[in-house]
């Protein structure tokens, strides 16, 4: 497998897979100085996990990360504070796997002949044959996941300190599509929403609000408290949560993370309605990043709307837009072009057609990015498939066990993935304009 890793100056490779040990993202570019903890980076984790509701699925994974290596160990002089700093080497995230049902291996094992139509197990079993990770759909699992999103709490991190901020919500749900509203808005309810899953995870209560891991902590007594844990996750129960007291003091829905309310409902309503009807739903999420910039990219084979292109990677997304995306195909010229003009001595446009990309590089605008995430492949209706390995046609049963749709845990792995592209391209636009200004100074 050549295909787990991205960037150039910050660098995640990726490791790991649905039941194997766990998973792991390794860091290069991670400048020293940074006080970077597993509770920051779990706040981000959090929000991708399955166990809150109707809307995910009946896995319970913790996604509790371990950072591994990366920081001090200890102050490293006399008068020295940087115990627990980042010091410029790779930073390591290890993400265990607790919830892995072995009794479940069997069931895994017979039906792993006839793939999911709509999944990668087909593909998978041509490419690596016997070898294929087929357990819990290995590295082809929405598990993996779970590994950008921690690595793009640590660029999230580095880009907020330099103003640049990135916020991604539902946009479209099973054929609902919310209304256009100011970046403000959609800033503040994201924020709100997170904020309301992090005061009702059980996890982050047991484990961070507790104090049983700390960033003092030895490897050792982290994977001890792990160890303990994973007894527990069997009987670990969610807070009932008070969903009128959440509309009323947070205005945003309790499970969705859709910015308008009544869209969230509507979005809510009809994915229950095709679920209940044995089916999946897709949708759309909306990426926003903001205090890039403008200049930003790398002509002509790295330019930043390209990169973004790579969004693609992410499992469940069919299609990536930027800006006005495909209705660029209806529009004309006057209409498409965001037009400028020059206010009190600053550049300002009249629309962002382009999404704050023109030629590979950013205008100063928002970035937007659209992703079309696709209908969850597993279904409760019988599908025609076949046994991969005596090449005969078979008939896939429904399953219960199931999300009724992706698109309400992809939002913060867009968030993410866009995080980690835009500061690798940052970081190659500072070095270079750098690069620049110092040449100049000695020429």
């Amino acid at each position: 497998m050549l295909g787990c890793d991205i960037g150039t100056l910050f660098k995640l490779t990726v490791a790991g897979g649905s039941y194997q040990e766990g998973l792991a993202a390794h860091l290069q570019g991670v400048p020293p100085g940074l006080l970077i903890t597993e509770e920051q980076i779990y706040r981000d984790l959090l929000l991708r996990k399955p166990g809150q509701g109707e809307l995910t699925s009946p896995r319970r994974e913790p996604d509790i990360p371990v950072i591994y290596s990366g920081v001090n160990a200890a102050d490293t002089m006399p008068g020295f504070r940087n115990a627990g700093y980042t010091n410029g080497t790779p930073l390591v995230i290890l993400i265990p796997n607790l919830d892995r049902h072995f009794e479940h291996i069997e069931q895994y094992q017979v039906t792993n002949r006839t793939p999911r139509p709509g999944h990668a197990s087909y593909a998978s079993y041509q490419k690596y044959g016997e070898w294929d990770d087929a357990i819990g759909a290995g590295f082809f699992s929405g598990r993996y996941t779970a590994t950008i999103v921690a690595a793009g709490a640590v660029a999230k991190q580095i880009l907020g300190r330099h103003g640049i901020e990135i916020d991604a919500y539902v946009k479209e749900a099973a054929g609902v599509r919310a209304p256009e509203l100011p970046l403000e808005t959609i800033r503040k309810k994201v924020a709100a929403y997170k904020e309301v899953r992090r005061q009702n995870d059980p996890v982050y209560s047991a484990i961070f609000a507790s104090g049983r891991i700390r960033p003092d902590m030895r490897f050792l007594q982290k994977m001890a408290v792990l160890a303990e844990f994973e007894k527990q996750i069997p009987d670990l129960e969610w807070p009932p949560v008070d969903e009128d007291a959440v509309r009323r003091e947070h205005g945003v829905h309790p499970k969705l993370n859709c910015p308008d309310l009544d869209a969230a409902d509507e979005m809510y309503r009809r994915i229950m309605e095709i679920s209940e009807a044995g089916d999946s739903s897709g949708g759309v999420v909306e990426v926003i990043a903001t205090g890039v910039p403008a200049g930003v990219g790398e002509p002509v084979f790295r330019k930043l709307d390209g990169e973004l292109g790579r969004m693609m990677s992410i499992g469940t997304v069919k299609a990536v837009e930027i800006g006005g995306g495909a209705a660029a195909r209806d529009s004309t010229g006057s209409q498409f072009n965001d037009q400028m003009y020059v206010e009190n001595g600053r550049v300002k446009f009249r629309s962002n057609n382009a999404g704050g990309i023109t030629g590979g590089l950013t205008t100063g605008q928002p970035i937007i990015v659209r992703l079309t995430v696709k209908p969850t492949p597993t279904i409760a209706k019988d599908q025609a498939t076949i046994d991969k390995v005596s090449l005969e046609n078979k008939v896939l049963q429904a399953v219960t066990r199931r999300d009724p749709t992706i698109v309400a845990r992809v939002w913060p792995v867009a968030e993410a993935f866009m995080a980690l592209i835009i500061l690798d391209q940052y970081a190659m636009h500072l070095g270079y304009r750098s690069l620049g200004e110092e040449s100049h100074e000695t020429g």
